[in-house]
């Protein structure tokens, strides 16, 4: 799921060899953790919180070259660029794959720029990222290769 850097990071070709994998459809109880976990990560991104956002965020994440520190790197300068941010992402489905949820969304992330106004600079379409459950709810944590 940032999708904001909450669930944003994403790689489609990573995702793509990765959906080859089986998994069984997530039950309703899951998807709405996964929800509301999203909804608080979007409420933080966009109050510019990075340690907020960096909560839903696994201290293991890996996906690619990414990891929780390159996350944080990325949101401060999102940060220094924009001065307001606003994500819209929509869960489109949650496979559960040995213990972890495959999390598939669709979403853009915009910043407002001095003068220039809204601007959207990433977006997305049935992208995934995978959550585990970690103490304290589900947080992202990335495809670990």
């Amino acid at each position: 799921m940032l999708a904001t850097a909450l669930w944003l990071v994403s790689g489609s070709a990573v995702g793509a060899a990765l959906a080859a994998q089986q998994g069984v459809t997530a039950p309703a109880q899951v998807v709405g953790e996964l929800q509301a976990a999203l909804a608080k990560a979007t409420q933080r991104f966009e109050a510019r919180d990075v340690a907020g956002v960096l909560a839903s965020i696994s201290d293991q994440y890996r996906t690619g070259p990414f990891t929780k520190a390159g996350i944080r790197e990325q949101l401060i300068a999102i940060y220094s660029i924009y001065d307001a941010v606003r994500a819209r992402v929509r869960i489109d489905e949650v496979q559960m794959v040995d213990g972890h949820a495959w999390v598939y969304s669709t979403g853009e992330v915009s910043g407002r720029l001095p003068l220039v106004g809204w601007v959207v600079f990433l977006s997305w379409q049935h992208e995934l990222e995978v959550a585990r459950r970690e103490a304290g709810g589900w947080r992202l944590f990335g495809y670990q290769q």
